[in-house]
């Protein structure tokens, strides 16, 4: 790494002039990304994909691109109204590609609803809904609404990109901006946001490229901004203050440079491939959208990283001196703050060390406390009461739920395969089809079972829709789909040949949930087994990487059941956060692997410099008390601002976002507290040498060098408080 750093140093030109023009590149590529994105959602290989594709081709419609116009007029006016609505709906469905009305009825006697199908995804049909409102018109006497899930998406992207905006402007970046400030004492506290300039527009660069072939979420370029400016801020304090303390302790800048890469830049590269390892196993999960974020997951760091060991030490060796001449804290100030021996942190490690069981049991018991409401946590694949309820699809929502039921938005689609053409018309189908209509009326889920077009152009297939009392995401609504699987459709007893397929929006929640967590396990346990032989090769040791995977694993543990509590139970009410009984089913998975990466960050930073103590002193108590007297106070100064930036998410008004914030913030705030600054130290020093220990086989095995277990050296003089 010292050789690398001399040569960024000797091509400075060449470096900066290749990342401008990366920058220039990528950022006119990335400005037409927003076009590529979608937020289509696909199950392959599913039932209920394999429902929408048949009502695709055979009935040209796609239930997610379908649109519901709702009229609500005075006590007995749906007789009249329903010609109105008729013609309204016509006139909407010119206005949506692929449209036509598939239904029209009164669904009570002050409510008529049409529902208008289409062949597209819902990413491409929501930017028809103004025309089709417009083109709808009002209906004299009556209220108009139109609404259904692509309608919902169109209301809804206006608040969530305000709600996040605010979040960014008014939380994240002033906390973070404040933060570093005070951190860096100096106008050094610009370095950071230089280098997550040039990450983070090279990285929405690259994903622009990737998605020409395949399938990206909007919510992409949000992701790759928060994880591209937390993991920059976390790089360049770990090696801006190393820089500072070489070029204290007499080296040169180009000699501090070289010595920062062999110490720091190290550290960094391991921390960003743990967070890459993290975040891009989800390519190997079985949900397209999952997928597109394993994208994002495995360049953002990577591309990070690459900035962090090219740019920054030309950064660094050019700027950091001229930019720490101008002070917003005294220099005396920030060094008495930083002091190794009377400051805080050497203090707080000193008590540790005297008290290591004491310190260990507390916070594990208090993380397991934490963590124990999981085991009643409820998942949802979503749902349409988590948003806010004044806008117009919402309010459209509900006029139809409180005539039909909540699932009238998002209907069970059931579609009879008969295997040939003109099958649908076949004698013997009449008496299973009776009995599933008699089961589907008599189930107390289903408020209405609609025939519709209840039969394609060649007589194969038959379709039935039904209706639902409550919301699509909800419990109920996901039992009366595996009641329906398991139950109804095998005591309906159709011919051998026949296939029944449950598809829509319960189904669809159902099968996402299924196939999100039938592969979720094994994506954990690739994360660990990949993260323990990375974490070998960085700490050198046996025990320490099971130490950092355990603790980990606690500290999104206690995440998840702080996410019950706050959520389920309640307990974020006062704080402005909407009770809600289940836990949208993506956002564990992202948790997940967002927090895995981000906590290892922090583990590589703390444990690397513990090592580089242990190396020298060969005395675990002072490598562990001057490991964390020299890192803690940046790695909770970044995990601050990490968490910050995460409350940005809690400030909007769509529940799954506050959610995600809430889950991201807790495990966060815990990890740089709880986690590294007490139960690292006190477990470390209960297991003394043990820590340090790699035995010849498994050094070979790694290809680094050995630690055996050697007896205790003489170690240096402890730091001990000088009285000032």
């Amino acid at each position: 790494m010292a050789r690398w750093a001399r040569t960024m140093i000797r091509f400075r030109w060449a470096v900066l002039t290749v990342w401008i023009v990366a920058f220039l590149a990528a950022g006119a590529a990335s400005a037409g990304l927003s076009d590529l994105l979608t937020n289509r959602f696909a199950l392959p290989g599913s039932e209920s994909e394999k429902a929408a594709d048949i009502l695709k081709k055979d009935f040209g419609q796609k239930p997610e691109g379908s649109f519901s116009l709702v009229v609500k007029g005075p006590a007995g006016s749906s007789p009249s109204n329903l010609p109105k609505v008729r013609a309204a709906a016509r006139r909407a469905a010119a206005q949506l590609p692929t449209g036509k009305v598939a239904d029209t009825r009164a669904v009570s006697s002050e409510v008529v609803t049409a529902t208008i199908v289409s062949q597209l995804q819902t990413a491409d049909a929501k930017l028809h809904t103004d025309a089709m409102r417009k083109a709808a018109g009002p209906i004299a006497g009556a209220e108009t609404y139109l609404t259904g899930q692509a309608a919902i998406e169109h209301d809804l992207d206006p608040v969530q990109n305000h709600d996040l905006l605010v979040g960014e402007l008014f939380i994240a970046i002033p906390i973070a901006m404040l933060i570093l400030i005070y951190v860096f004492g100096s106008l050094a506290f610009l370095l950071p946001f230089m280098l997550a300039a040039a990450a983070i527009p090279v990285t929405l660069g690259l994903v622009w490229i990737f998605a020409h072939f395949m399938d990206l979420s909007t919510y992409l370029q949000n992701m790759v901004m928060l994880i591209g400016l937390g993991i920059a801020i976390d790089y360049t304090l770990l090696m801006v203050y190393r820089y500072r303390e070489e070029h204290l302790a007499g080296r040169s800048r180009e000699e501090a440079v070289e010595r920062t890469m062999e110490t720091a830049g190290r550290a960094v590269v391991f921390s960003g491939t743990a967070v890459a390892i993290g975040l891009a196993l989800m390519l190997f999960m079985p949900v397209p959208f999952m997928r597109g974020f394993g994208v994002a997951g495995l360049l953002i760091p990577l591309v990070s990283v690459l900035a962090a060991v090219t740019l920054l030490p030309v950064l660094m060796y050019w700027l950091e001196d001229r930019l720490d001449r101008v002070r917003f804290i005294p220099k005396r100030l920030a060094e008495r703050r930083a002091d190794p021996v009377n400051g805080f942190w050497p203090r707080l490690a000193r008590w540790i060390m005297r008290r290591p069981i004491v310190v260990a049991t507390a916070t594990i018991a208090v993380l397991v406390v934490a963590a124990a409401p999981i085991l009643s946590m409820d998942l949802t694949p979503g749902s349409n009461t988590g948003v806010p309820q004044s806008i117009e699809a919402v309010r459209g929502l509900n006029v139809l739920a409180a005539a039909v039921g909540d699932g009238a938005i998002a209907p069970t689609d059931i579609v009879i395969d008969t295997g040939r053409a003109g099958g649908a018309a076949d004698p013997r189908m009449r008496p299973p089809i009776e009995r599933l209509m008699s089961q589907l009326r008599g189930d107390a889920e289903v408020s209405d079972v609609v025939a519709g077009q209840s039969a394609d152009s060649t007589g194969r297939y038959l379709h039935i829709q039904a209706i639902g009392k409550h919301d699509y995401g909800m419990p109920e609504s996901q039992s009366f789909v595996r009641r329906l699987r398991d139950v109804i459709v095998p005591a309906s007893s159709f011919p051998p040949g026949v296939e029944v397929l449950a598809g829509g929006g319960p189904a669809g929640g159902v099968d996402f949930l299924d196939m999100t967590y039938g592969a979720f396990p094994w994506l954990i346990l690739a994360v660990l087994l990949l993260t323990y032989v990375l974490l070998v090769r960085a700490f050198r040791s046996l025990l320490l990487p099971l130490k950092a995977i355990i603790m980990n694993l606690l500290s999104i543990g206690a995440a998840y059941g702080l996410l019950v509590l706050a959520f389920k139970v309640g307990w974020g009410e006062p704080f402005g956060l909407q009770q809600f009984d289940q836990i949208e089913g993506w956002i564990p998975v992202f948790l997940f692997t967002m927090l895995f990466g981000l906590s290892m960050d922090y583990e590589v930073f703390l444990v690397s410099r513990m090592r580089e103590e242990w190396d020298e002193r060969k005395d675990n108590v002072l490598a562990v008390t001057a490991g964390l007297a020299k890192t803690g106070r940046l790695v909770t100064a970044a995990g601050i601002i990490m968490f910050a930036a995460f409350m940005g998410f809690v400030a909007g008004s769509l529940v799954g976002l506050q959610q995600f914030g809430f889950g991201l913030a807790a495990a966060i705030i815990i990890d740089v507290t709880i986690i590294r600054a007490l139960l690292v130290p006190s477990v470390m020093k209960l297991f003394g040498r043990w820590n340090w220990w790699l035995p010849d086989w498994a050094a070979r095995v790694a290809r680094v060098k050995p630690s055996p277990l050697a007896v205790r050296g003489t170690p240096q003089p402890a730091l001990r408080p000088t009285g000032r």
